[in-house]
Protein backbone atom coordinates (compact mmCIF):
# COMPACT_ATOMS: atom_id res chain seq x y z
CA UNK A 1 0.00 0.00 0.00
CA UNK A 2 1.55 3.27 -1.17
CA UNK A 3 1.88 6.11 1.31
CA UNK A 4 3.50 8.73 -0.99
CA UNK A 5 1.93 12.15 -1.32
CA UNK A 6 -0.78 12.17 -3.96
CA UNK A 7 -0.34 14.24 -7.10
CA UNK A 8 -2.96 15.94 -9.26
CA UNK A 9 -2.65 13.05 -11.71
CA UNK A 10 -3.38 10.56 -8.93
CA UNK A 11 -6.59 12.40 -8.10
CA UNK A 12 -7.60 12.49 -11.77
CA UNK A 13 -7.14 8.72 -11.99
CA UNK A 14 -9.35 8.20 -8.91
CA UNK A 15 -12.05 10.42 -10.44
CA UNK A 16 -11.82 8.81 -13.88
CA UNK A 17 -12.10 5.23 -12.65
CA UNK A 18 -14.98 6.06 -10.30
CA UNK A 19 -16.82 7.88 -13.11
CA UNK A 20 -16.38 4.92 -15.44
CA UNK A 21 -17.83 2.67 -12.75
CA UNK A 22 -20.67 5.14 -12.27
CA UNK A 23 -21.64 4.78 -15.94
CA UNK A 24 -21.43 0.98 -16.02
CA UNK A 25 -22.38 -0.34 -12.55
CA UNK A 26 -25.89 -1.68 -13.08
CA UNK A 27 -27.56 -4.24 -10.84
CA UNK A 28 -27.69 -2.83 -7.31
CA UNK A 29 -25.33 -2.87 -4.30
CA UNK A 30 -24.17 -6.49 -4.55
CA UNK A 31 -23.30 -6.04 -8.22
CA UNK A 32 -21.53 -2.76 -7.39
CA UNK A 33 -19.27 -4.58 -4.92
CA UNK A 34 -18.40 -7.04 -7.66
CA UNK A 35 -17.49 -4.25 -10.06
CA UNK A 36 -15.37 -2.57 -7.37
CA UNK A 37 -13.56 -5.82 -6.62
CA UNK A 38 -12.76 -6.39 -10.28
CA UNK A 39 -11.49 -2.84 -10.79
CA UNK A 40 -9.80 -1.90 -7.51
CA UNK A 41 -8.50 -5.28 -6.36
CA UNK A 42 -7.83 -7.33 -9.49
CA UNK A 43 -6.96 -4.70 -12.08
CA UNK A 44 -5.53 -1.73 -10.21
CA UNK A 45 -4.41 -3.65 -7.09
CA UNK A 46 -5.10 -0.62 -4.90
CA UNK A 47 -6.24 -3.02 -2.15
CA UNK A 48 -5.53 -6.69 -1.49
CA UNK A 49 -8.30 -9.25 -1.00
CA UNK A 50 -8.20 -9.01 2.81
CA UNK A 51 -8.29 -5.21 2.91
CA UNK A 52 -11.21 -5.11 0.49
CA UNK A 53 -13.17 -7.68 2.52
CA UNK A 54 -12.49 -5.65 5.67
CA UNK A 55 -13.71 -2.46 4.00
CA UNK A 56 -16.91 -4.16 2.81
CA UNK A 57 -17.50 -5.46 6.36
CA UNK A 58 -17.12 -1.94 7.76
CA UNK A 59 -19.60 -0.46 5.29
CA UNK A 60 -22.15 -3.20 6.05
CA UNK A 61 -21.76 -2.23 9.71
CA UNK A 62 -22.53 1.46 9.16
CA UNK A 63 -25.84 3.10 8.25
CA UNK A 64 -25.98 4.43 4.72
CA UNK A 65 -25.53 3.10 1.16
CA UNK A 66 -22.99 0.31 1.62
CA UNK A 67 -21.69 0.15 -1.96
CA UNK A 68 -21.25 3.93 -2.15
CA UNK A 69 -19.38 3.87 1.16
CA UNK A 70 -17.07 1.15 -0.15
CA UNK A 71 -16.30 3.38 -3.14
CA UNK A 72 -15.67 6.34 -0.84
CA UNK A 73 -13.49 4.14 1.38
CA UNK A 74 -11.35 3.02 -1.56
CA UNK A 75 -10.91 6.67 -2.54
CA UNK A 76 -9.94 7.59 1.04
CA UNK A 77 -7.45 4.73 1.32
CA UNK A 78 -5.94 5.69 -2.04
CA UNK A 79 -6.06 9.49 -1.82
CA UNK A 80 -7.19 10.65 1.61
CA UNK A 81 -10.32 12.74 2.13
CA UNK A 82 -9.96 14.38 -1.29
CA UNK A 83 -9.71 10.96 -2.89
CA UNK A 84 -12.90 9.91 -1.10
CA UNK A 85 -14.75 13.00 -2.36
CA UNK A 86 -13.62 12.39 -5.93
CA UNK A 87 -14.57 8.71 -5.77
CA UNK A 88 -18.03 9.72 -4.54
CA UNK A 89 -18.51 12.34 -7.27
CA UNK A 90 -17.43 10.00 -10.04
CA UNK A 91 -19.58 7.05 -8.97
CA UNK A 92 -22.68 9.15 -8.23
CA UNK A 93 -22.76 11.84 -10.92
CA UNK A 94 -23.97 9.78 -13.93
CA UNK A 95 -27.16 8.55 -12.24
CA UNK A 96 -27.75 11.97 -10.64
CA UNK A 97 -27.71 13.66 -14.05
CA UNK A 98 -30.06 11.07 -15.60
CA UNK A 99 -32.58 11.28 -12.74
CA UNK A 100 -32.56 15.09 -12.72
CA UNK A 101 -33.27 15.08 -16.47
CA UNK A 102 -36.04 12.52 -15.95
CA UNK A 103 -37.65 14.68 -13.25
CA UNK A 104 -37.51 17.77 -15.48
CA UNK A 105 -39.04 15.85 -18.40
CA UNK A 106 -41.78 14.47 -16.18
CA UNK A 107 -42.71 17.96 -15.01
CA UNK A 108 -42.42 19.55 -18.46
CA UNK A 109 -44.63 17.08 -20.29
CA UNK A 110 -46.86 16.03 -17.34
CA UNK A 111 -47.07 12.36 -18.29
CA UNK A 112 -47.64 11.11 -14.73
CA UNK A 113 -50.74 9.26 -15.89
CA UNK A 114 -49.00 7.58 -18.83
CA UNK A 115 -49.23 3.81 -18.87
CA UNK A 116 -45.45 3.38 -18.93
CA UNK A 117 -45.25 5.26 -15.61
CA UNK A 118 -47.59 2.65 -14.16
CA UNK A 119 -45.18 0.05 -15.53
CA UNK A 120 -42.34 1.72 -13.61
CA UNK A 121 -44.40 1.54 -10.42
CA UNK A 122 -44.93 -2.20 -10.97
CA UNK A 123 -41.15 -2.56 -11.45
CA UNK A 124 -40.79 -1.04 -7.97
CA UNK A 125 -43.12 -3.73 -6.58
CA UNK A 126 -41.00 -6.52 -8.06
CA UNK A 127 -37.64 -5.02 -7.06
CA UNK A 128 -38.61 -4.28 -3.45
CA UNK A 129 -40.22 -7.73 -3.04
CA UNK A 130 -36.96 -9.30 -4.23
CA UNK A 131 -34.94 -7.12 -1.84
CA UNK A 132 -37.16 -8.09 1.09
CA UNK A 133 -36.73 -11.82 0.49
CA UNK A 134 -32.95 -11.53 0.17
CA UNK A 135 -32.52 -9.27 3.17
CA UNK A 136 -34.94 -11.30 5.29
CA UNK A 137 -33.00 -14.51 4.73
CA UNK A 138 -29.73 -12.80 5.64
CA UNK A 139 -30.73 -10.38 8.40
CA UNK A 140 -33.59 -12.21 10.14
CA UNK A 141 -32.64 -15.91 9.94
CA UNK A 142 -33.82 -17.02 13.41
CA UNK A 143 -37.01 -16.66 15.47
CA UNK A 144 -35.88 -13.76 17.72
CA UNK A 145 -34.91 -11.65 14.73
CA UNK A 146 -38.05 -12.63 12.82
CA UNK A 147 -40.05 -11.46 15.87
CA UNK A 148 -38.21 -8.12 15.84
CA UNK A 149 -38.95 -7.71 12.13
CA UNK A 150 -42.64 -8.55 12.65
CA UNK A 151 -42.91 -6.08 15.52
CA UNK A 152 -41.37 -3.38 13.32
CA UNK A 153 -43.93 -4.10 10.57
CA UNK A 154 -46.89 -3.82 12.96
CA UNK A 155 -45.68 -0.65 14.69
CA UNK A 156 -44.74 1.05 11.42
CA UNK A 157 -48.10 0.35 9.77
CA UNK A 158 -50.08 1.49 12.82
CA UNK A 159 -48.06 4.69 13.44
CA UNK A 160 -46.66 5.87 10.09
CA UNK A 161 -44.41 8.75 11.10
CA UNK A 162 -40.71 9.57 10.86
CA UNK A 163 -40.44 9.51 14.65
CA UNK A 164 -41.83 5.97 14.62
CA UNK A 165 -39.02 4.85 12.33
CA UNK A 166 -36.39 6.41 14.57
CA UNK A 167 -38.02 4.87 17.65
CA UNK A 168 -38.08 1.41 16.04
CA UNK A 169 -34.36 1.61 15.26
CA UNK A 170 -33.48 2.81 18.76
CA UNK A 171 -35.62 0.18 20.52
CA UNK A 172 -34.20 -2.53 18.27
CA UNK A 173 -30.67 -1.42 19.16
CA UNK A 174 -31.47 -1.64 22.89
CA UNK A 175 -32.98 -5.11 22.44
CA UNK A 176 -29.90 -6.22 20.53
CA UNK A 177 -27.54 -5.07 23.28
CA UNK A 178 -29.19 -7.54 25.66
CA UNK A 179 -30.08 -10.38 23.26
CA UNK A 180 -27.18 -10.67 20.84
CA UNK A 181 -24.01 -9.72 22.73
CA UNK A 182 -22.76 -13.30 22.72
CA UNK A 183 -22.50 -13.53 18.93
CA UNK A 184 -19.15 -14.79 17.69
CA UNK A 185 -16.41 -12.16 17.62
CA UNK A 186 -14.97 -11.10 14.30
CA UNK A 187 -11.28 -11.43 13.61
CA UNK A 188 -9.01 -8.41 13.98
CA UNK A 189 -8.43 -6.46 10.79
CA UNK A 190 -5.74 -4.06 9.64
CA UNK A 191 -6.77 -1.51 7.02
CA UNK A 192 -3.80 0.62 5.94
CA UNK A 193 -4.70 4.29 6.31
CA UNK A 194 -3.09 7.72 6.25
CA UNK A 195 -6.30 9.22 7.67
CA UNK A 196 -5.63 10.73 11.11
CA UNK A 197 -7.73 9.95 14.17
CA UNK A 198 -8.16 13.70 14.71
CA UNK A 199 -9.84 14.02 11.30
CA UNK A 200 -11.95 10.96 12.09
CA UNK A 201 -13.15 12.40 15.41
CA UNK A 202 -14.06 15.73 13.78
CA UNK A 203 -16.01 13.93 11.06
CA UNK A 204 -17.81 11.63 13.50
CA UNK A 205 -18.70 14.58 15.76
CA UNK A 206 -20.04 16.56 12.80
CA UNK A 207 -22.27 13.62 11.83
CA UNK A 208 -24.01 13.61 15.22
CA UNK A 209 -24.01 17.39 15.55
CA UNK A 210 -25.92 17.81 12.28
CA UNK A 211 -28.28 14.95 13.17
CA UNK A 212 -29.22 16.70 16.42
CA UNK A 213 -29.14 20.37 15.41
CA UNK A 214 -30.84 20.28 11.99
CA UNK A 215 -34.32 19.19 13.22
CA UNK A 216 -34.33 21.94 15.87
CA UNK A 217 -33.11 24.56 13.39
CA UNK A 218 -35.79 23.44 10.94
CA UNK A 219 -38.51 23.84 13.60
CA UNK A 220 -37.44 27.44 14.23
CA UNK A 221 -37.25 28.41 10.57
CA UNK A 222 -39.59 28.50 7.55
CA UNK A 223 -36.71 28.23 5.08
CA UNK A 224 -37.56 25.51 2.55
CA UNK A 225 -33.94 24.73 1.73
CA UNK A 226 -33.14 24.05 5.38
CA UNK A 227 -36.19 21.80 5.67
CA UNK A 228 -35.08 19.86 2.58
CA UNK A 229 -31.52 19.51 3.84
CA UNK A 230 -32.77 18.28 7.23
CA UNK A 231 -35.13 15.69 5.70
CA UNK A 232 -32.60 14.27 3.25
CA UNK A 233 -29.78 14.29 5.82
CA UNK A 234 -31.84 12.39 8.41
CA UNK A 235 -32.98 9.91 5.78
CA UNK A 236 -29.37 9.21 4.79
CA UNK A 237 -28.26 8.98 8.42
CA UNK A 238 -30.90 6.49 9.58
CA UNK A 239 -30.72 3.90 6.79
CA UNK A 240 -29.49 0.47 7.87
CA UNK A 241 -29.45 -2.35 5.37
CA UNK A 242 -28.96 -0.77 1.95
CA UNK A 243 -30.49 1.65 -0.51
CA UNK A 244 -33.98 0.16 -0.65
CA UNK A 245 -34.52 0.95 3.02
CA UNK A 246 -34.32 4.69 2.30
CA UNK A 247 -37.71 4.37 0.58
CA UNK A 248 -39.92 4.45 3.71
CA UNK A 249 -37.90 7.27 5.23
CA UNK A 250 -38.16 9.45 2.13
CA UNK A 251 -41.81 8.56 1.57
CA UNK A 252 -42.72 9.63 5.10
CA UNK A 253 -40.71 12.83 4.79
CA UNK A 254 -42.15 14.11 1.52
CA UNK A 255 -45.47 12.47 0.55
CA UNK A 256 -47.63 13.16 3.66
CA UNK A 257 -46.28 16.72 3.85
CA UNK A 258 -47.42 17.41 0.27
CA UNK A 259 -43.97 18.19 -1.11
CA UNK A 260 -44.41 15.44 -3.71
CA UNK A 261 -47.35 13.26 -4.71
CA UNK A 262 -47.37 9.52 -4.21
CA UNK A 263 -47.59 9.08 -7.97
CA UNK A 264 -44.53 11.27 -8.55
CA UNK A 265 -42.67 9.42 -5.79
CA UNK A 266 -43.26 5.94 -7.18
CA UNK A 267 -42.61 6.96 -10.79
CA UNK A 268 -39.19 8.25 -9.79
CA UNK A 269 -38.45 5.18 -7.70
CA UNK A 270 -39.18 2.96 -10.67
CA UNK A 271 -36.94 5.08 -12.90
CA UNK A 272 -34.13 4.87 -10.33
CA UNK A 273 -34.00 1.11 -10.95
CA UNK A 274 -33.01 1.73 -14.57
CA UNK A 275 -29.88 3.79 -13.97
CA UNK A 276 -26.41 2.62 -12.93
CA UNK A 277 -24.86 3.65 -9.65
CA UNK A 278 -26.36 3.93 -6.15
CA UNK A 279 -30.11 3.90 -5.47
CA UNK A 280 -29.61 6.84 -3.09
CA UNK A 281 -29.46 9.08 -6.18
CA UNK A 282 -33.25 8.76 -6.12
CA UNK A 283 -32.88 11.83 -3.90
CA UNK A 284 -31.72 13.82 -6.94
CA UNK A 285 -35.06 13.10 -8.62
CA UNK A 286 -37.07 14.05 -5.52
CA UNK A 287 -35.13 17.27 -4.97
CA UNK A 288 -35.60 18.29 -8.61
CA UNK A 289 -39.36 17.69 -8.48
CA UNK A 290 -39.55 19.81 -5.31
CA UNK A 291 -37.18 22.67 -6.16
CA UNK A 292 -35.66 22.26 -9.62
CA UNK A 293 -32.04 21.42 -10.43
CA UNK A 294 -30.62 23.24 -7.36
CA UNK A 295 -32.96 21.16 -5.22
CA UNK A 296 -31.74 17.97 -6.89
CA UNK A 297 -28.11 18.84 -6.20
CA UNK A 298 -28.85 19.84 -2.58
CA UNK A 299 -30.80 16.62 -1.98
CA UNK A 300 -27.95 14.51 -3.36
CA UNK A 301 -25.36 16.25 -1.20
CA UNK A 302 -27.54 16.03 1.93
CA UNK A 303 -28.46 12.35 1.63
CA UNK A 304 -24.88 11.21 0.97
CA UNK A 305 -23.20 13.49 3.52
CA UNK A 306 -23.91 11.21 6.53
CA UNK A 307 -22.39 8.23 4.71
CA UNK A 308 -19.22 10.20 3.95
CA UNK A 309 -18.89 11.57 7.49
CA UNK A 310 -19.35 8.08 8.95
CA UNK A 311 -16.82 6.35 6.70
CA UNK A 312 -14.22 9.05 7.45
CA UNK A 313 -15.10 8.97 11.15
CA UNK A 314 -14.98 5.22 11.68
CA UNK A 315 -12.19 3.89 9.42
CA UNK A 316 -9.40 4.48 11.99
CA UNK A 317 -11.54 3.02 14.83
CA UNK A 318 -13.16 0.12 12.97
CA UNK A 319 -11.25 -2.57 14.81
CA UNK A 320 -12.35 -1.31 18.23
CA UNK A 321 -15.99 -0.91 17.17
CA UNK A 322 -16.15 -4.36 15.62
CA UNK A 323 -14.85 -6.03 18.76
CA UNK A 324 -17.35 -4.32 21.10
CA UNK A 325 -20.09 -6.86 22.01
CA UNK A 326 -22.82 -4.28 22.66
CA UNK A 327 -22.29 -2.61 19.28
CA UNK A 328 -22.30 -5.96 17.46
CA UNK A 329 -25.50 -6.95 19.24
CA UNK A 330 -27.23 -3.64 18.53
CA UNK A 331 -26.37 -3.88 14.83
CA UNK A 332 -27.73 -7.43 14.55
CA UNK A 333 -31.08 -6.35 16.02
CA UNK A 334 -31.29 -3.13 14.01
CA UNK A 335 -30.75 -5.04 10.78
CA UNK A 336 -33.69 -7.30 11.66
CA UNK A 337 -35.88 -4.25 12.34
CA UNK A 338 -34.86 -2.84 8.97
CA UNK A 339 -36.42 -5.88 7.29
CA UNK A 340 -39.69 -4.99 9.02
CA UNK A 341 -39.48 -1.35 7.91
CA UNK A 342 -38.95 -2.48 4.33
CA UNK A 343 -41.96 -4.82 4.49
CA UNK A 344 -44.11 -1.97 5.82
CA UNK A 345 -42.96 0.29 2.98
CA UNK A 346 -43.64 -2.49 0.49
CA UNK A 347 -47.27 -2.66 1.61
CA UNK A 348 -47.80 1.08 2.01
CA UNK A 349 -47.36 2.91 -0.35
CA UNK A 350 -45.91 0.60 -3.00
CA UNK A 351 -48.42 -2.28 -3.08
CA UNK A 352 -51.60 -0.42 -2.13
CA UNK A 353 -51.15 2.29 -4.77
CA UNK A 354 -49.85 0.07 -7.58
CA UNK A 355 -51.48 -3.38 -7.58
CA UNK A 356 -55.06 -2.37 -8.34
CA UNK A 357 -56.19 -4.97 -10.87
CA UNK A 358 -55.43 -8.64 -11.59
CA UNK A 359 -53.29 -7.73 -14.60
CA UNK A 360 -51.12 -5.50 -12.37
CA UNK A 361 -50.40 -8.47 -10.14
CA UNK A 362 -49.66 -10.70 -13.16
CA UNK A 363 -47.09 -8.24 -14.54
CA UNK A 364 -45.54 -7.83 -11.07
CA UNK A 365 -45.29 -11.64 -10.70
CA UNK A 366 -43.62 -11.94 -14.13
CA UNK A 367 -41.10 -9.20 -13.35
CA UNK A 368 -40.34 -10.68 -9.93
CA UNK A 369 -39.77 -14.14 -11.44
CA UNK A 370 -37.46 -12.76 -14.14
CA UNK A 371 -35.47 -10.93 -11.47
CA UNK A 372 -35.39 -13.61 -8.76
CA UNK A 373 -35.32 -16.88 -10.73
CA UNK A 374 -34.00 -16.02 -14.19
CA UNK A 375 -31.53 -13.53 -12.66
CA UNK A 376 -32.05 -10.86 -15.31
CA UNK A 377 -30.36 -7.52 -14.52
CA UNK A 378 -32.43 -4.65 -13.14
CA UNK A 379 -32.21 -2.53 -16.28
CA UNK A 380 -33.74 -5.35 -18.34
CA UNK A 381 -36.56 -5.65 -15.79
CA UNK A 382 -37.19 -1.90 -16.15
CA UNK A 383 -37.45 -2.15 -19.94
CA UNK A 384 -39.84 -5.11 -19.72
CA UNK A 385 -41.86 -3.24 -17.08
CA UNK A 386 -42.12 -0.16 -19.31
CA UNK A 387 -43.35 -2.25 -22.24
CA UNK A 388 -45.71 -4.19 -19.97
CA UNK A 389 -47.15 -0.97 -18.57
CA UNK A 390 -47.88 0.29 -22.09
CA UNK A 391 -49.62 -2.97 -23.03
CA UNK A 392 -51.67 -3.42 -19.81
CA UNK A 393 -54.61 -1.16 -20.84
CA UNK A 394 -55.14 -3.28 -23.97
CA UNK A 395 -55.41 -6.63 -22.19
CA UNK A 396 -58.96 -8.06 -22.26
CA UNK A 397 -59.17 -8.85 -18.52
Amino acid sequence: METKKNTFQDYLIILWIATRLGFTSFGGPIAHLGYFHEEYVRRKKWLDEKAYADLVALCQFLPGPASSQVGMGVGIIRGGVIGGILAFIGFTLPSVVVLIVFALALQQFSFYDASFIHGLKIVAVAVVAHAIIGMGAKLAPDLPRKAIALLAVVVMLVWQTTLTQVAIILVAALIGIFLFQKQEKKETINLHLTLSKKTAIISFSLFFLLLIILPFANQMSDWQWLAMFDSFYRSGALVFGGGHVVLPLLEQEFVPTGWISEQEFLAGYGAAQAVPGPLFTFAAYLGTVIAGVPGGLLATFAIFLPAFLLIVGTLPFWNLLRQTPSIRGALISVNAAVVGLLIAAFYQPIWTSTIIETKDFILAAILFSLLAFWKLPSWVIVIIGLIGGILLPYLPF
